[in-house]
């Protein structure tokens, strides 16, 4: 363990995430799954399509940290994007979110996902905007083939979650889930309102469904179970800090009252756990003591305050993902986190999660792709601010926040 204060910790820990990433791709030029980047250590089989949005972005960074060469990360992008254009299994340009990292094939009949495409054009967005050339033409066609108009809930304004052909009756639309309320898809609406082949209109982003919550703070919009990675993913790529929409709401500021209220919920802890306090926060979805779990948050939450699944889990990519919102409280966090659990740190920098309360304590000992991206991204926009320069470039994204009628706060202020 190294003697660190709180940036070269970050550093330390950005480098050992793009490590990650670089190490856990298929790199077999010959293989079909060529790019294909794992979900988790877990299950080295298996690659996520949000994995690879995530380690996509993560070449530029490597480029300019000098931890690859140029070359290397062109090659690596070039051939991811080809395997995707040539070899991933899609539905109408939706990839299936889990695929054999060696066929490139989707696994297990899982659904063709929105959410997760998403996080993959973001990703191919960002390497587009550095590399240019064949790379971005690469791009432009990934994004370009998706149908954005096909999940449209048309009667409800809303977008589905996921197509899943096999389980469906005949005649039957196979598409299943709503994007009703609040969470991670904000990133869906910029691009399906800037899509150069099925652009559509700021109507589902309006009619978006708002549950509003407050923990001894200032009210803020929230989602279902409360976890942070909604309030982190789509700013891994959107500079929302400077834009507000047409309602005045400014995603960057409710981040930061989404992310302070996590961690005074911790502060106070009122379900008694040994883990949480005021370094040990950032509930969010990670791995366990019984898997992986999507329904660790804070209150409030649901509409009876029921839906949480709290053990005393933490995070470690719950605080680093907010490092914009919060970098005093995310870095103490990761700080305390670094000085007094050996037990976290491993090759690949922080394994994902830690629980105190349990009969012995218990430390993760998996890396999962999603955490290690936004640790990573956030990080590095924190730090240099490269990955939302990049994507903010996009003209396709400027057509998109200019659909959605976003404007910039200071344009807003002089008017």
């Amino acid at each position: 363990m190294l003697n660190v204060n709180g940036i070269k910790l970050l550093e330390q820990e950005a480098r050992c995430c793009f490590n990650f990433f670089w190490d856990y791709t298929n790199s077999d030029p010959k293989s079909p799954g060529y790019g294909l980047i794992i979900d988790s250590t877990a299950k080295p089989e298996v690659a996520s399509i949000a994995s690879v949005g995530f380690g996509l972005s993560a070449i530029p960074i490597g480029v300019e940290r000098g931890w690859i060469s140029p070359n290397q990360g062109y090659e690596r992008v070039y051939g991811t994007l080809k395997t995707l254009v040539d070899n991933v299994d899609h539905y109408k340009g939706f990839f299936a979110h889990f695929i054999d990292i060696k066929r490139g094939k989707r696994h297990n009949n899982c659904e063709y996902s929105t959410i997760d495409t998403a996080i993959l054009i973001n990703g191919a967005i960002a390497c587009g905007e550095y590399f240019g050339g064949s790379i971005k033409e690469l791009a432009e066609e990934i994004y370009s083939r998706v149908d954005w108009s096909f999940i449209v809930d048309k009667d409800n304004k809303w977008f589905y979650m996921h197509y899943w052909p096999e389980i469906y009756p005949e005649g039957h639309s196979g598409l299943g889930g709503q994007w009703d309320y609040f969470a991670e898809q904000l990133m869906m609406y910029i691009l399906a309102a800037g899509s150069p082949t099925s652009k559509v209109g700021p109507e589902l982003y309006y009619n978006m469904g708002k549950l509003l919550g407050s923990y001894k703070n200032d009210i803020y919009i929230r989602g279902w179970y409360n976890s942070l990675f909604i309030h982190q993913f789509s700013h891994a790529w959107f500079d929302s800090k400077n834009y507000v929409d047409r309602d005045g709401i400014n995603w960057f500021d409710n981040s930061i009252k989404a992310t302070l209220a996590n961690r005074q919920y911790c502060i106070d802890n009122p379900e008694g756990f040994k883990t949480y306090g005021a370094n040990s926060w950032g509930l969010t979805a990670c791995a366990g003591p019984k898997g992986y779990c999507g329904r660790y948050g804070a209150l409030p939450s649901g509409i009876v305050q029921d839906v949480n699944n709290n053990d005393g889990t933490v995070p470690i990519c719950g605080p680093a993902g907010s490092i914009p919102f919060t970098p005093k409280e995310s870095m103490e966090a990761l700080l305390y986190a670094y000085k007094n659990f050996p037990q976290l740190w491993g090759e690949y920098g922080f394994y994902d999660s830690y629980n105190l309360d349990q009969e012995k304590p218990w430390f993760s000992t998996e890396y999962i792709g999603i955490n290690k991206g936004i640790t990573l991204l956030m990080i590095e926009n924190y730090l240099r601010g490269l990955i939302w320069k990049l994507y903010m470039n996009n003209s396709h994204i400027k057509d998109g926040l200019r659909t959605l009628m976003f404007s910039r706060v200071e344009d807003r202020l002089s008017a």
